[in-house]
């Protein structure tokens, strides 16, 4: 039997907003009775324009925020932050990355002070077994021991990412939310970054939540594909069958809209504008 590692079930999400000296409050519904769920090892990408509300959700799928409807199970546990406290071993279940990582990173701590941190505040490890856990995590991702010691700013934007995503590693998390994680990155270190990911997911098992507007990449890396349009789930299928034959017009309109990069698609350009 497949494990569910995370079952949402018609998440709402409501904010109040107020209408200033005139208007009057308002309740804004950015969410809007979505569900789904996400098997152990595989990858959901959630795609969509600026506020579709993707982020909103994964403020949910984080432990960040409470739905006001619906029911969130990590692990086939029912999670209710608005009314239970979570408990430490819950948190460490769920690890966010996000699109910047320099602004996730302490400027005036080292690396391996930034590695063990995690470790310091929800374990019993002594010293000398974080520092060994921190070193072979930043092995783990394509770094090296010397940069064991080094601040942030010494480090590419690729570089920083990877610090990042061993960062979210090292309490050994069930799933992994990654928010536009290589949007700011040059293609080529988009590529790098993306096989690592895939890399670590086989190594250790990883579930991912994957949240992203660049469809190329959701191509690349996702296993199921879930579209919103105005907190809706529009679509949401596999990968394959999404990509292949998408049923509804905002999928067919969002596909349409970005550009394909792939050789045969340029020279089918190039003939057009020659004709």
């Amino acid at each position: 039997m497949t494990e569910k590692v995370l079952e949402a079930r018609n998440i709402v999400r409501d904010y109040h907003v107020g209408g200033g000296i005139f208007g009057k409050s308002r309740n804004l519904r950015a969410v809007k009775g979505v569900s789904f769920s996400v098997e152990k090892g595989k990858t959901l990408a959630i795609v969509g324009e600026s506020g579709c509300g993707k982020s909103t959700l994964a403020r949910i799928i984080t432990l960040i925020d409470a739905p006001t409807e619906g029911e969130l199970f990590i692990e086939g546990k029912k999670v209710d932050i608005a009314r239970e406290r979570l408990t430490p071993e819950m948190r460490q279940k769920v690890q966010i990355i996000f699109q910047n990582p320099y602004g996730s990173l302490n400027p005036r701590q080292k690396i391996g002070d930034v590695l063990g941190e995690p470790l310091l505040i929800n374990t019993n490890k002594s010293a000398a077994e974080r520092r060994d856990l921190a070193m072979n995590m930043l092995l783990k991702v394509g770094l090296e021991a010397k940069h064991f010691n080094r601040y942030p700013h010494m480090f590419s934007g690729g570089q920083r990412q990877r610090i990042a995503i061993a960062r979210a590693l090292m309490l050994n998390p069930s799933l992994l939310v990654l928010d536009e994680p290589v949007s700011a990155l040059d293609l080529s270190v988009q590529a790098q970054v993306l096989n690592l990911l895939a890399d670590l997911q086989d190594e250790f098992k990883l579930t991912y939540v994957f949240i992203s507007h660049d469809l190329s990449v959701v191509k690349y890396i996702a296993d199921e594909v879930m579209v919103m349009y105005y907190g809706e789930a529009v679509e949401y299928g596999s990968r394959d069958a999404v990509f292949s034959n998408p049923q509804h017009d905002y999928t067919k309109t969002l596909f349409a809209a970005t550009p394909r990069a792939d050789v045969a698609s340029i020279k089918a350009r190039l003939a057009k504008k020659a004709a």
